[in-house]
This record gives C-alpha cells, structure tokens and sequence, in this order.
C-alpha cells in the first residue's frame, strides 16, 4: 500500500493517519485500528481517494458516526473513509429537502419539523448520520428512511459522481441495496406539509418513549436484531432470559432486551459471542433464527 499511502499523504496532509484506533470513532466504544484512514470533505477529495484506493486494488469501508456498527478488535484492514464537516449540511426548499450524508438525523429532523414539513419524525432520537440511515433504511414508529427518500448522490469505487433515483434503490426491511462501492454523499428528500405544533408534539412524544425505554447511559449501537417478521425481537430475547447476560464488559441491557451494553473496556469479541449466544438461546426456545441489525466489519 506503499504508493497508495503517498497519494494520500500528498492529498490530504495531516487528515490522513495510519494505523488510526477506531474505538473512539463508534458509539460502542469499541475496536482495532484502520490500516489507512482519511476524513474527506468535498466531493473531489473522496472521488481522489476511493479512484486512488480502487486503482491500487486495496479494500474501502465508508465510516459515518459508527452507530449499529461493531468493529473487529483487529481492526479494519485496507482504507477507512469518513466523511468531514463539508458533508453535513441541509438545503430546505418548499418540501424539497436535500441533506449531507455526514449530516447528524437527529439534527436534521429538528431542522424540517421547525419549517413545518412531515414524514421524518420517526428518525427523532436514531442516532448516526443521514448517509448511515439510508444505508440501513432506517425506521422506526411506523415509518422508515425509503418512503421519503427521492435521489441519492454518491461517488463510485471508481472515483466516479453518480446520481440514483428512488427507483434505482434496492430499499427493504432495515437494509439498502446499492452498487458496490458506492459511497453517499447527499440524500434527496420529498416531503408533505404538516402542522409545526402537531409535529414537535410528536417528536416530544417520541423522545419520552426512548428515553423511558433505551439504555442511554452506557455506550451501544441501538438494537442488536431486526425484528422477525410478526414478532419483536426485544420479547424473544427476553422471554430467552438473556437480559442481564454478561460476556466480560458486555452486557444485554436490563432495561431493553435488544441492546448491548459496553459496561467499560468491553471487546468486540465479548459482544459477538453475547451475539451468538443470545441467537442460540432464541433459536432453541423458539425456533425462530433472528438476523442481527448490528454490521460486524474488520478482520474477524
């Protein structure tokens, strides 16, 4: 990775590192080091390294605010990409909203329920950033990121600006289909005039159902598995008795079955071995199979 490494030094200076500890880039609090590491800020940045990286034939993992994300105790091998400042923006025009991906959600829902527009208060209190939740479609309440999602811009593992309309997007239950490579730099929203009062009632509202009901004192990456078709996860696991199921720092919650918990210094591999336990222990009382929520990356 050699002269990949000097294009990047040369292209990015000082936002360039190596062997870049990722721990306190996730909300676990977990995980190794990035071989590479670069923070992009404009478009021409990114499409420069991922042509650069895809040129030498060296993998890339896009990094956003490492929410519903558990990264290797070894770390992620080739180059990690986040995305800098320059992406985390908003234009509002009419019902026409168009966010960068390195845009907080959360911060971004406060932003059109202020002008008065509906169709995002679901995403009230989903942590991560606007480019992270369409990658996973993200949802919750009744609504999900795809029912009000128009285009989506990004650059190709070739370097290359691409544009995808809603039809192009291979969108379904918390999950993203996009061509490989393809990094989000701008998501397109359509979205429906609503009442401004009605609106923060409702994300008042939904504030207090997370607040009462979600670990939030301890670092986590929001629910651990999908819910099963019909059922909820959170009610299979506990009726398996895995709340409070411990694995060296790594906990499930007692106050939410479906989250787990970094009591302090815990490692990716107690969370994935509380992972496969709980699975276990589900599939066994149950006979239903859950599928997790949470992306295991790096080198296993």
């Amino acid at each position: 990775m050699g002269e990949l490494e000097a294009q990047l030094v040369a292209s990015f200076g000082p936002a360039f590192e190596r062997n870049r500890p990722l721990a306190t880039l996730t909300s676990f609090r977990i995980g190794g080091p990035a071989d590479l590491f670069v923070i992009a800020n404009t478009e021409q940045q990114l499409s420069a390294a991922l042509a650069a990286a895809d040129q030498h034939d060296v993998p890339v993992f896009c990094l956003g605010a490492g929410t519903n994300l558990l990264v290797s105790d070894r770390g992620i091998r080739g180059l990690v990409i986040t995305l800098g400042p320059g992406f985390a923006y908003s234009n509002i025009e009419g019902n026409r909203v168009v966010a960068g991906a390195a845009l907080q959600f959360r911060t971004l829902v406060e932003r059109v329920v202020d002008k008065g527009l509906a169709g995002l208060e679901f995403a009230e209190g989903i942590p991560g950033t606007v480019g992270g939740g369409l990658v996973m479609n993200a949802g919750a309440f009744g609504g999900e990121i795809a029912r009000v999602v128009s285009a989506v811009h990004g650059i190709t593992a070739a370097g290359e600006q691409r544009r995808l309309s809603s039809d192009e997007i291979g969108f379904s239950y918390r999950r993203t289909v996009l061509p490989r490579g393809f990094v989000i730099t701008r998501v397109e929203f359509t979205l429906e005039p609503g009442d401004r009062h009605a609106l923060w009632t409702r994300i008042q509202t939904i504030r207090a159902q997370r607040a009462a009901r979600q670990p939030g004192d301890y670092p986590n990456a929001g629910s651990v598995f999908k819910n099963p078709p019909g059922d909820f996860a959170a009610r299979l696991l506990e009726k398996s008795g895995v709340k409070g199921m411990r694995i060296g720092a790594a906990a499930f919650s007692c106050r939410h079955a479906n989250f787990i918990i970094n009591l302090g210094g815990a490692r990716a591999e107690d969370v994935r071995r509380l992972m496969d336990l709980a699975r276990d222990k589900v599939r066994l009382a149950t006979g239903i199979l859950l599928e997790p929520e949470v992306k295991l990356v790096g080198e296993w």
